[in-house]
């Protein structure tokens, strides 16, 4: 799988995630299907998008019966019509229908993510600026959710709290201005880590620019104000790297970047995202 010694952590997740759901047992199957029934089980998608987890939605069929065949026919980050054929998998009936609803969950979960970030990488085609997520994911299921982004064409902003410094408002209030965050966190961060500085005016990008930021946030800024703000830093600082952040939708995108910064920051794309229609059929046949 893709997700780089995380393997492991996926599958006590995923081990965790069948227990909610399954419990004791598939009563339903258990006193409806015969003791050794085997079938073959049809994944195929109900709407047009981008397949991301197929590898997730594998794993978790091993995890709930090792001798279940699965199939991929798709790869991910693979745009797909409505009508495709995603996957078999194949084996007793009992352990196909008990894995089914939470395959299907993260599956349709993450290609609704990866579908998402699409259209947004779409709307800003051909300009130099690159998309990025943020930490607004699903508690549980961050890493998966930040590899729908990237299967869709995004990029990654940080992690969690532990791999760059971000000086938000909130810092700046406690440090006493951004000057003192910058400094403080200068002295006390490898010299490898970044400083961000988040600014919602001017004169807080000129405060971020002396302060030596690496890279300054515009914060809910009117696209014309960003394009004033990109061209003072990049007069002053050309190697700082500017973020624009803050009510990003498709609507608005492609003004925002045209302004000139070089990354935008979109929490919509892992907190507001509609799943992708997939479903789970079977002892149906595989079309042509």
């Amino acid at each position: 799988m893709m997700f780089n010694g995380y393997n492991a952590e996926l599958i006590e997740s995923i081990t965790g995630w069948l227990k909610e759901d399954v419990g004791s047992g598939d009563v339903t199957t258990r006193v409806t299907v015969p003791a050794g029934h085997q079938s073959k089980g049809i994944i195929h998608a109900k709407e047009d998008g981008i397949i991301a987890g197929m590898p997730v939605s594998e794993l978790v069929f091993e995890v709930v019966d090792p001798a279940l065949s699965f199939t991929a026919c798709v790869q991910d980050g693979q745009f797909v019509t409505k009508g495709t054929v995603l996957a078999e998998v194949e084996g007793s009936t009992h352990s196909i229908l008990t894995g089914e609803r939470l395959a299907l969950n993260l599956l349709q979960r993450l290609s609704g993510i990866a579908t998402r970030t699409s259209q947004y990488v779409n709307a800003i085609g051909g300009l130099p600026v690159r998309l990025v997520d943020t930490r607004k994911t699903t508690p549980g299921h961050r890493m998966l959710e930040k590899y729908a982004v990237r299967t869709g064409g995004g990029a990654n902003h940080r992690f969690g709290l532990y791999d760059a410094v971000m000086i938000k408002d909130n810092h700046i209030k406690g440090a006493g201005g951004i000057a003192g965050a910058v400094s403080r966190a200068r002295a006390n961060i490898p010299h490898t880590m970044t400083i961000e500085v988040e600014t919602e005016s001017l004169e807080q990008v000129e405060e971020a620019l002396a302060a030596g930021a690496d890279i300054i946030m515009l914060d809910n800024m009117a696209p014309d104000l960003m394009k004033e703000a990109v061209r003072r830093i990049k007069a002053k600082a050309p190697h700082v790297t500017v973020e624009a952040s803050g009510n990003v939708s498709l609507l608005t995108i492609r003004a925002i970047a045209e302004s000139g910064v070089d990354v935008i920051s979109v929490g919509r794309l892992t907190y507001s995202f509609d799943c992708l229609d997939i479903s789970l059929d079977i002892n149906e046949k595989k079309e042509g």
